[in-house]
């Protein structure tokens, strides 16, 4: 197999890289060079016709891409420790509900920020900047959000799982493009300080 990504601070090829940390999978990442739009290359294109990373190309030369599909797909290769929920089928869907409300309702935000109010990404469309400063509230708020539901929790799920992945990449680039966390998130501050202390978390 062989995966492409990009470095820090992109969030989705960093999911990859933490899963593959936690379950000691031997699988080194092939940079590409977003700023130089290598990922918009027919080369690449051709790989990932979406034009982004991660893109994981299996050794018969069939291609996943999407960070969950992948990090789904390696879980499946190598179930221990699982990141999926394993332990029964509520498990397993409670995984799936923590990743869309981490997608959905915080990485949609944080997005609009970045696609229309960030100066990296000016060249790229039309910004709308109202539109994108919006979004600070509205991160803020999510933000809120998941610091009540992480009330006397050490995880979103059962254990650390790809939710808790999907959480921490988004709240990183979040604050990298200049959308911290609130004061007041103590419940999520201290759940960022011990997923951050993963050994997986510098991947």
């Amino acid at each position: 197999m062989k995966l492409y990504g990009a470095p820090n601070p992109a969030p989705s090829p960093r999911r990859v890289r933490i899963a593959i940390a936690e379950k000691g999978i031997d699988l080194a990442e092939t940079p590409v060079d977003l700023r130089a739009r290598a990922h918009k290359a027919p080369e690449h294109l051709a790989l990932n016709p979406a034009g982004q990373v991660p893109t994981l190309v299996l050794g018969d030369g069939r291609t996943l891409s999407e960070s969950v599909a992948i990090c789904r797909y390696l879980d499946a290769l190598h179930p221990a420790p699982p990141l999926f929920g394993g332990a029964d089928a509520f498990a397993v869907a409670e995984i799936d509900q923590w990743i869309r409300r981490v997608e959905l309702m915080l990485m949609l935000p944080v997005a609009g920020f970045w696609r229309h109010a960030h100066p990296f990404t000016a060249s790229l469309l039309t910004q709308y900047k109202d539109y994108g400063e919006s979004n600070r509230a509205a991160t803020a708020s999510a933000m809120r959000w998941f610091d009540r539901q992480l009330a006397g929790r050490a995880s979103l799920g059962d254990g650390f799982s790809m939710a808790d992945i999907c959480l921490l990449t988004t709240v990183d680039f979040a604050a990298w493009i200049g959308l911290p966390m609130p004061e007041e998130c103590t419940n999520l501050r201290a759940w960022h300080t011990a997923i951050s202390a993963r050994p997986s978390a510098a991947a």
